[in-house]
């Protein structure tokens, strides 16, 4: 009997949660967590292609958060200082973002639900220790924006020496659809 009950209480949670993924926008409207660019397009629905994917240099919107990727930068060995730091597996590609928080509450920017892709569509997730050291004095990543604040930060990925990244995929949280940002 007890364990059905657990069953019963989980699912509904699932359930619940699945239900309320959706978010309300500053502007009143719902969305459910499909990605779309700060130009006003409509999310991708994951048959329709009409969003579009951003560059580098132009804001993109998930959710809450508004993101402008400023710059690349792959084939760094180490991050830090000589006395501290954090050495590569194989290269770091140093991601320098702006994060704008364009809803009604603060939030935080959770790194680890950031993603890049390869062309052959190899999914790399970020090194939250090698961007503690790349952000040097600075974890704006890691900390509440408020409402109308922005920061800027750096995410870092850990991938094979000779592989090249081509694209990001950035969310407002660990549950919302993300938008695409294209490094090529």
């Amino acid at each position: 009997m007890r364990k059905t009950t657990t069953l019963a209480l989980i699912a509904t949670a699932v359930v619940a949660l699945g239900c309320g993924a959706g978010t309300t926008d500053n502007a009143g409207s719902t969305s459910n967590g499909d990605a779309g660019t700060s130009n006003g397009d409509a999310g991708t629905n994951g048959d329709d292609k009409a969003a579009k994917t951003a560059k580098i240099g132009q804001p993109a919107r998930d959710g809450k958060f508004e993101f402008t990727v400023k710059s690349s930068k792959c084939g760094v060995a180490k991050v830090g200082s000589d006395l501290i730091g954090d050495k590569a597996q194989g290269q770091f590609c140093l991601i320098t973002v702006n994060v704008k928080n364009i809803g009604k509450e603060p939030q935080t920017l959770v790194d680890s639900g950031q993603k890049a892709y390869a062309a052959d569509g190899t999914e790399y997730s970020t090194d939250s220790e090698a961007a503690i050291y790349a952000n040097k004095d600075q974890q704006t990543l890691f900390n509440e924006i408020n409402p109308g604040n922005q920061v800027t930060g750096v995410l870092v990925f850990d991938i094979p020496k000779k592989a090249k990244l081509t694209k990001l995929e950035l969310h407002d949280s660990l549950f919302s659809g993300g938008v695409e940002v294209s490094l090529a």
